[in-house]
């Protein structure tokens, strides 16, 4: 009986660490304990900025040129959550859309300013045939960008 046990105690550390060996570490070593849901940092930036904050979710996107950056789904639908990295430092692979991951990094927001789209009458509604549309007055947009400084992740 005991070989058995002893069989059974071996398989079960042995499975445990081929599960182990397939996540993948990159950057530094994750420290958080804790996770923080996607939702509740775009829900509230302000109480994050400048946090080092542990997400964890569904890798959607993954940048195809220098594998710089990767979007996380939030726990919400439709929210996402860019974690960006320093060129070179870390490089998601384009494998890992679809993969879940573990990542640990400073959150961050940052403005960026756009040409808000024309609308109403005295911005071109009335245009001849062929003609562009040329706004009168254009107004700039600012709109705030969430991310994360990514130090470490498990994929």
């Amino acid at each position: 009986m005991q070989k058995y046990i002893l069989l059974f105690a071996f398989t079960v550390l042995m499975s445990a660490n081929l599960f182990a060996e397939d996540v993948k570490k990159y950057g530094q070593e994750i420290t958080l304990t804790e996770t923080v849901k996607v939702s509740e940092i775009l829900g509230n930036p302000e109480n994050f900025e400048g946090k080092k904050v542990l997400v964890e979710g569904t890798i959607v996107n993954v940048c195809e040129k220098r594998g710089c950056w990767i979007e996380l789904a939030s726990d919400k639908e439709f929210e996402t959550i860019r974690i960006k990295v320093k060129d070179g430092e870390i490089i998601f692979p384009m494998e890992a859309k679809g993969k879940t991951a573990l990542v640990e990094g400073e959150f961050y927001s940052f403005a960026v300013e756009s040409d808000a789209e024309c609308s109403g009458t005295s911005c071109g509604d009335h245009k001849k045939e062929g003609e562009e549309a040329e706004c009168e007055h254009k107004e700039k947009q600012v709109k705030t960008i969430y991310q994360i400084k990514g130090l470490g992740a498990k994929i």
